[in-house]
């Protein structure tokens, strides 16, 4: 009996529960669904590399509360690189999203859900950033582009009034399209609407590059003057159906004398193309093919009195440095590192983004790092410093002192009666012999096998085919092998370069290659990591990692075929 009475009671009340958590949804559904949607402001930018950045700004008669969705046909959300929604007001107010969320029973869209808290803006603004694979050059005139994009939301309720935007690059004209023109309005837009539309227009100047910029990394170095010397390393992937002889940057303001280099420090040339904002040319030194990759840094400086805020004490100094504000285009990946002189401390850290400060013996570093990036994400790197300018004499006292040193030396050492002095005349550097020449093949060949080996090791531990304890052993082993088989190449590879001719560059064609697999190996991880966590589409996640494996082949083939001509020679 007392076991039945207890049955009972749960059982009323985990009814009694279920009964409140179904009224209060019902509740949150009825507070999340009185509103009406007066306008919304439909804008679609085509971004420099063709990156397609949609806004939307939806405004409700009264302030919405609870789970807001927006969507788009489902084709769209494959191209969706990143979602995110904020007060249209106040762009630091943001509002939690989830992506790929039903759009209720309705199938054939991609949903996003908003997460709107009580007291909500009657105005906020729903961003997205879609693939370059929706914009297409035409095959015969490179002048020709079609955008293939939805010009109106999909959203649960009508809508009064919807004023549609198309902003393509600047010198645009259009042609035509299943839109009228650039700019559009719909009345009494239904729910759950479907829209697909594609607009072609035509570019007087070469204003859209077909490229992916991979990763932008800056380096802002403050000198013990408070001069500010900058670096910016692109590394950018060819999306075109013609190789790219060129691609475009945006500088900073106020920036001087901008010079360019390729990934090997040879000079290339770079042209101011347009101002404001300051975008200038560079051209590679190797044309870049479709789908692949080329890396390139400009360096140049910023004058300090317009980035520098005035300080009263004499030795705190202070810098706000607005960061990628005028870009045009879109970055998978930026980072930004700031390097202060020497002597110098790190007073006040930034508070935007994830950084990390490197505490250094001399001098504090400060990298600040984002993911999927646009000029709305602009962000000031804002730094304070505490620096003492007899830091300024440190390297040239340092330097007295040492001569002043060996100078002693010196002279203590003349005072003693002089030994005969032999004089070695150098040597003619040797050709390698063919001895060598095998021993390298063979020790790299078999590295290549280990590493293969320890590959398929990972692969096997993975799905459960050998005890993670044997795992640990048997890669240790060949971790091992490995590391003294580097150090016999280290050897080898120094004398081949020592010799000078082709073999020096044929030893520089494999730290290429070699440096080449590494990034690959590197990006791969990173990619795998984003896809674990959602941050990428499957469709990216795809494309990506088809690209890594042809960079792959091809540097392992460039490996292949030096070690072959390096076997003829042993003949």
């Amino acid at each position: 009996m007392k076991k039945s009475a207890w049955a009972a009671s749960a059982v009323l009340v985990i009814a009694v529960v279920m009964s409140l958590s179904s009224t209060a949804g019902l509740r949150v559904a009825a507070a999340a669904s009185d509103y009406n949607i007066d306008r919304v402001d439909h804008t679609v930018n085509v971004l420099s590399n063709g990156y397609i950045l949609i806004n939307d700004t939806i405004v409700t008669s009264t302030p919405a509360s609870g789970s807001f969705l927006i969507g788009f046909p489902y084709k769209y959300g494959l191209q969706t690189l990143r979602c995110m929604a904020y007060d249209a007001s106040d762009r630091s107010t943001v509002f939690p999203v989830t992506l790929n969320f039903p759009l209720e029973n309705h199938v054939g869209f991609y949903g996003v859900k908003v997460d709107l808290p009580d007291g909500a803006p009657q105005a906020f603004t729903v961003e997205f950033v879609l693939s370059n694979l929706l914009l297409t050059q035409d095959s015969q005139n490179a002048t020709v582009f079609t955008l293939d994009f939805p010009a109106y939301p999909s959203l649960t309720k009508a809508v009064v009034l919807l004023k549609g935007i198309i902003r393509p690059p600047s010198g645009a004209e259009y042609i035509k399209g299943t839109v009228d023109n650039f700019t559009y309005t719909a009345d009494n837009l239904a729910a759950f609407s479907y829209n697909v539309s594609q607009v072609t227009f035509g570019l007087t100047e070469n204003n859209v590059q077909l490229f992916e910029i991979n990763q932008l990394d800056r380096q802002i170095t403050i000198n013990q003057f408070g001069d500010i010397q900058v670096s910016d390393s692109y590394y950018v992937t060819n999306d075109a159906q013609n190789s790219a002889m060129s691609v475009d940057v945006i500088l900073p303001p106020n920036s001087t004398v901008p010079t360019a280099k390729d990934q090997f420090g040879r000079p290339t040339q770079i042209l101011l193309i347009d101002s404001p904002p300051i975008r200038y040319r560079v051209n590679l030194t190797l044309p870049a093919e479709p789908g692949k990759s080329s890396q390139f840094t400009v360096v140049y400086g910023l004058d300090k009195n317009v980035y520098s805020k005035s300080q009263n004490e004499p030795d705190k100094f202070a810098y706000e440095i607005p960061q990628f504000r005028d870009i045009t285009y879109y970055v998978d990946q930026v980072s930004v590192a700031l390097s202060m002189p020497e002597g110098a401390r790190l007073l006040a850290r930034p508070v935007t983004g994830f950084y990390s400060v490197c505490k250094g013996t001399f001098a504090d570093a400060v990298t600040i790092r984002k993911q999927g990036f646009v000029s709305l994400d602009s962000f000031p790197v804002e730094i304070e410093l505490g620096y003492n300018p007899l830091w300024t004499a440190f390297r040239p006292t340092l330097w007295v002192w040492s001569i002043a040193l060996v100078g002693c030396a010196v002279f203590i050492v003349s005072r003693r009666r002089k030994a005969p002095v032999t004089v070695a005349v150098p040597s003619r550097v040797a050709r390698p012999t063919p001895d060598n020449l095998r021993r390298f093949v063979e020790s790299y060949e078999e590295k290549m096998k280990i590493l293969t080996e320890i590959d398929a090791l990972e692969v096997r531990v993975q799905k459960g085919k050998i005890p993670r304890r044997r795992y640990k052993v048997q890669k240790r082993t060949l971790e091992m092998r490995v590391e003294a088989l580097s150090r016999n190449l280290g050897e080898l590879k120094e004398s081949m370069r020592s010799a000078g001719g082709h073999y020096a560059d044929l030893m520089r064609q494999l730290e290429v290659a070699e440096s080449e697999i590494s990034d690959v190996e590197a990006n791969i991880r990173n990619i795998e990591a984003r896809q674990n966590r959602g941050e990428v589409t499957l469709e990216l996640y795809r494309n990506r990692m088809e690209e890594y494996r042809r960079r792959k082949e091809k540097s392992e083939t460039t490996i292949n075929g030096i070690l072959l001509r390096l076997r003829e020679e042993t003949r």
